[in-house]
């Protein structure tokens, strides 16, 4: 179903607006299959956008868990005056604390958010075509709010035309690794740390690192993953997010789901020998980044020679090797992550209102995300947020 949205050229029953934006009309659409062929169009013209907003990413998300979470699709696309799309931006619609908002497709899933941009449009964007889209929303669209977290600053080297959009730091930052061609990603001693505790898994018979190509090795690794990953976050005194309704489903589809350059949405890396799994990392990879979503690793004795840290290694080097320029861990302060990734991803929220309602819902929202920013940067507070966190874990583990 599509909502037909023309802000055309102003008219005596509309505000007067800038006449310099590039932006003449939009479209809203609440059907991903009616959007499907805009949206592939936009990736086969290699837009900018990270890979987190990939249909083939995206629309499993929304059909094994967006429909669970009652979040109705509702994608923007911003034309110009020849009606050639300028940006598609992947939202759902849903209700909350009695507003109505609008928030990037993808969920607690998606690292990064951004829509997917005309590469020369945001090259040019201007503070008139931020406006004119959001005078947009609120003229033609039934959203109170706009939502928009995890937004990168910058991606590929280029700045990010939402950052134009009033703004504030993410709650948590994302490590990165930079990976310039010919630099020194890792020290040599580090290496050679490595290195010792690898000798001890080279003696395992068809010790070997891959990265999954086949739907059975696709599946079978998976299967190891969700038995494995429940009982190292239960260890960890960790709510198992993966047992959230449609989660798993949605990882497996998009693991499943073929890229036209032969990936998948989402790549397995791991470690194994004859005898089990040791190590699994998995994430999406663009030809310019590879971000990581979910790990684990084996509760063998193997588990005490790294196998995590080893695998991250042969995955660096692996992403080195083909002219990758950036390398990410996912958001999070995790010790094993800063092994690696010694800088931080800018990346920031907003929360833009659309109604009366809507600007006190973003006024509270807004708030209580600062304030878990500042708990985040305080390594008092955090500890004590982690501590209170395990304690409520185990109360709730004992009642069930």
């Amino acid at each position: 179903m599509t909502l037909a949205a023309a802000i055309d050229r102003p008219t005596a029953a509309a505000p007067v607006r800038s006449q310099a934006s590039r932006i003449a009309s939009i479209e809203v659409i609440t059907e991903l299959d009616a959007a499907e062929r805009v949206w592939r169009a936009f990736e086969a013209g290699v837009p900018f956008a990270t890979p987190y907003q990939r249909f083939d990413f995206l629309n499993p998300w929304q059909c094994r868990v967006g429909q669970t979470e009652n979040a109705q699709p509702f994608i923007v696309i911003a034309y110009d005056g020849e009606r050639r799309p300028l940006m598609l931006l992947p939202l759902t619609l849903r209700r909350q604390f009695g507003v109505s908002i609008a928030a990037f497709m993808g969920g607690k899933h998606s690292t990064f958010n951004m829509p997917l941009w005309d590469a020369g449009f945001a090259r040019e964007a201007t503070a008139s075509d931020i406006t004119m889209l959001i005078a947009g929303f609120r003229e033609r669209c039934e959203a109170d709010l706009l939502v928009l977290t995890q937004q990168p600053l910058r991606w590929q080297e280029q700045a990010n035309p939402f950052a134009l959009l009033p703004r504030q730091p993410s709650v948590n930052a994302c490590p990165v690794l930079p990976m310039a061609p010919g630099a020194q990603l890792l020290s040599n001693s580090f290496r050679r740390r490595l290195r010792g505790k690898e000798r001890k898994l080279q003696a395992l018979p068809g010790y070997r690192y891959f990265v999954a190509s086949d739907d059975g090795e696709i599946s079978g690794l998976l299967d190891w993953f969700f038995r494995v990953k429940p009982l190292r976050m239960a260890e960890q005194k960790l709510p198992n997010v993966f047992a959230e309704a449609g989660v798993e489903e949605f990882i497996r589809d998009a693991c499943m789901t073929r890229l036209p350059g032969g990936n998948r949405a989402i790549d397995i890396h791991a470690l194994a020998c004859d005898e089990e799994v040791i190590a699994l990392f998995a994430g999406v990879a663009d030809g310019h980044r590879y971000s990581m979503m979910f790990n684990t690793y084996t509760l063998s004795e193997h588990a005490r020679f790294s196998p995590g840290l080893i695998l991250m290694r042969n995955i660096i080097d692996h992403y080195a090797g083909r002219g990758y320029r950036a390398l990410d861990l996912g958001i999070g302060s995790d010790d094993y992550k800063r092994l690696f990734c010694k800088d931080d991803e800018a990346i920031f929220d907003s929360f833009v209102p659309l109604s009366a309602r809507g600007a006190v819902a973003a006024a509270a929202m807004s708030t209580v995300a600062r304030a878990k920013h500042r708990i985040k940067q305080s390594t008092t507070l955090f500890r004590l947020a982690r501590r209170l966190r395990g304690a409520l874990h185990q109360a709730e583990a004992k009642e069930v």
